[in-house]
């Protein structure tokens, strides 16, 4: 009795065919769940999208009220109305602890007014000119960079012929 062979002729077409199903499948599988992926991260920016039309539908419609476009002005612009004296209120613990604020009926309690040259008053860096400060930055940066070597003295022009003024060649 001869031994039966372990695998057919149909269990090896069949096997096959099975693995060339999986091959030829396998492409547009992947092919659809990455677009499905894109799908989803295209609708999620379409929401995110929306939602920023809204906002500034929203604040188109606030900027349209004359009240609101007053009250912005007083905030962001410090100004006042005629009549009105506008104070700025300075934090004395310097402008990293909290943005100056304004006020257009008078002083805030404990805030210090504005100086008449529009300095804040208590900083010893306000109480210099703006163009000593520049100065001092000038000075400042020449002494920290001062691992660049010079550069090399320039090369003397020929002389100029005679009559000629000008500083270039001709």
């Amino acid at each position: 009795m001869a031994a039966r062979p372990r695998f057919t002729s149909r269990a090896t077409v069949l096997v096959l065919v099975l693995c060339s199903l999986v091959a030829i499948l396998a492409y547009p599988t992947r092919q659809f769940i990455s677009q499905r992926a894109e799908i989803s991260a295209q609708q999620a920016k379409a929401d995110r999208s929306r939602q920023q039309v809204e906002q500034l539908r929203r604040e188109k419609a606030r900027w349209q009220d004359p009240e609101y476009v007053k009250a912005q002005a007083r905030v962001r612009l410090h100004y006042a109305m005629p009549g009105e004296t506008p104070y700025i209120a300075v934090d004395p613990a310097g402008p990293a602890a909290a943005r100056p604020s304004a006020s257009a009926s008078g002083v805030a309690a404990g805030a210090a007014p504005a100086a008449s040259d529009g300095a804040p008053g208590g900083s010893a860096r306000a109480a210099k000119p703006w163009y000593a400060s520049i100065w001092d930055s000038v000075d400042a940066a020449d002494t920290t960079d001062a691992a660049v070597p010079a550069p090399a003295s320039p090369r003397p022009l020929p002389p100029s012929p005679a009559g000629d003024t000008s500083p270039h060649d001709h």
